[in-house]
């Protein structure tokens, strides 16, 4: 039976699925937390956001309130590599006591910033291509407990794994979080538009590539049955990415699974956008606005953008 509940929790998830207009309250802004990071670095191309350490994202995260912005995705950057949620458990901590019940902080759950090959999976050790889904979903589970005890208010798990979803819901339910909701990464093809994020992430694999876990970009019929497969082990909101070049199935799987279904406008179509502006070809405020009504058109009703602390500017409302 499906948890309903959990997607009434609090004002920011009531906000977020709320289906009315556009508004600041359905954007989601992405947060890049880097272990032993002093200040912030700039991420080429990706316009005003920034590889931070903690006290840096704290001053980021209290700007981006002033600017209406309630609703983040926290990727955390380990500087050690293995399988460690400690540096995600502190910095989920630093900003949960900092900030409470001001946001909700969804946390990307993965394996791959982590990682010492960048992928998001383990390999059998005897066997460097084939993938061990046992121990990589109970290290994915693993990851989800240690965010959800230090304070996370959603997983989002982005790994692509089969099972994973079931797993992380059930070792939640198990552990005393059935209130916390899992954002599905559901949809998630293999794409060449991530580029700027592996680069800020520190995910960029060090061998091969994710075409055996990740989405062939032709095939309609297992995008939309991985969204499905979520659906059915728990998930309480499917996400599809990269967004802009999955706009025609964002209706689709709403229709066949009930649940919200929402959008990540990822790093490489809006670095493309900025870039375009850079070179004087399109006014950038305008280009992407233009990109929010369309996801929004299509019926997504959530986006995560790199540019949610922005729309105050773009005159979208807060609610």
């Amino acid at each position: 039976m499906k948890h309903l509940m959990r997607s009434r929790a609090n004002p920011h998830i009531r906000e977020l699925l709320a289906q009315d207009g556009l508004t600041i309250s359905k954007l989601i802004q992405p947060l890049f937390v880097v272990e032993g990071l002093t200040g912030e670095e700039e991420i080429p191309a990706l316009l005003d956001n920034f590889r931070m350490g903690i006290d840096a994202a704290l001053r980021q995260i209290e700007n981006d309130l002033n600017n209406n912005v309630r609703n983040f995705m926290l990727f955390n950057i380990p500087a050690n590599k293995g399988i460690s949620a400690d540096f995600g458990a502190k910095t989920i901590k630093a900003i949960k006591d900092r900030f409470r019940a001001d946001i909700h902080l969804w946390v990307d759950t993965c394996l791959c910033s982590s990682s010492v090959d960048g992928h998001c999976c383990i390999f059998h050790k005897d066997q460097s291509t084939k993938i061990d889904l046992d121990a990589s979903l109970k290290a994915i589970a693993y990851y989800a407990l240690c965010y959800a005890d230090a304070g996370a208010d959603g997983i989002a798990p982005s790994d692509m794994m089969d099972g994973r979803v079931g797993d992380i819901r059930k070792t939640l339910d198990e552990s005393g979080h059935a209130n916390i909701a899992i954002m599905s990464y559901s949809t998630k093809f293999a794409s060449e538009f991530y580029g700027p994020f592996r680069g800020a992430a520190d995910s960029v694999p060090a061998f091969g590539d994710r075409r055996q876990y990740q989405i062939d970009v032709r095939n309609r019929d297992d995008a939309i049955n991985s969204s499905l497969r979520c659906s059915k082990e728990g998930a309480d909101m499917l996400m599809l990415k990269p967004g802009m070049t999955s706009i025609d199935l964002v209706a689709p799987i709403h229709e066949k699974s009930g649940l919200p279904v929402g959008v990540y406008q990822v790093s490489g179509e809006y670095a493309s956008i900025a870039l375009l502006a850079r070179e004087g070809l399109i006014d950038f405020d305008k280009a992407l606005l233009e990109t929010w009504q369309i996801f929004w058109r299509s019926g997504a009703q959530f986006i995560i953008t790199y540019g949610a602390r922005k729309a105050h500017k773009l005159g979208v409302t807060k609610t």
